[in-house]
């Protein structure tokens, strides 16, 4: 079966202060359908940079990167838009919701973009938000929420378009333990239920819930690790 993501030889160059900064070096990188990996390393090890890549955010400087079938390092940003929408989910550290929508809009706004009849935009939101246990939440404000709901609520919005990958970047990185270890329990369900995930962490316990870990340092791969190793 060919893998969902296949990245090859991706480098990263940014101009800073009259110098070249090299976020990655040639990095690889295969997840396969229904896999659940985790980047980890330290601050600035690249690991962040090439999330943004593979959510195609951003585009590499240079290598080849296919996503479901799709050669997607050239694209122009309307393209990169389009193919966002329709094929990645986010989750953010600090939820990026819209403050003065409801959850239920906050939820159906990927939809409005992809052309979703309102109807159908509301079955759907109201749906998701059933599947992570905040319907009875759907009409109030962000603002009236608890960390963990918030990050529920970016699970489902994430989730709304059927994306082909869903991508966490420190999901529980503002929550405390216990609520964090909540929004994990979710990630592994949705694992259970063949989602495609990757995992940007600094935690090693939050790590050790992927199938595979990927360590970055200086840009490059260091070693793709077994979650068991």
């Amino acid at each position: 079966m060919q893998p969902l993501i296949q990245a090859s030889g991706i480098t990263k160059t940014y101009d800073a202060d009259q110098s070249v900064v090299h976020a990655l070096r040639g990095v690889d990188l295969s997840v396969q359908r229904g896999e659940f990996v985790a980047l980890i390393g330290p601050s600035g090890s690249g690991k962040s940079t090439l999330m943004a890549i593979l959510g195609c955010l951003d585009s590499p400087t240079s290598g080849r990167y296919v996503l479901d079938s799709q050669a997607v390092e050239a694209l122009p940003r309307a393209a990169l838009a389009r193919v966002r929408n329709e094929k990645i989910g986010f989750v953010f550290q600090y939820y990026n919701l819209l403050p003065r929508a409801s959850v239920l809009r906050n939820v159906e706004l990927p939809m409005l973009y992809a052309g979703v009849s309102r109807k159908d935009r509301t079955r759907r939101a109201e749906e998701l938000l059933d599947k992570v246990g905040i319907l009875d939440k759907a009409r109030q404000l962000p603002s009236k929420l608890s960390g963990g709901q918030r990050q529920r609520v970016a699970v489902a919005r994430a989730l709304v378009n059927r994306p082909a990958l869903l991508l966490a970047d420190e999901p529980t990185g503002s929550l405390d333990s216990h609520t964090g270890a909540e929004v994990l329990a979710l990630f592994r369900e949705l694992h259970r239920q063949g989602h495609t995930m990757i995992i940007v962490t600094h935690d090693p316990s939050v790590a050790a819930l992927a199938e595979r870990r990927v360590e970055l340092c200086d840009g490059l791969v260091v070693a793709p690790k077994s979650a068991a190793a």
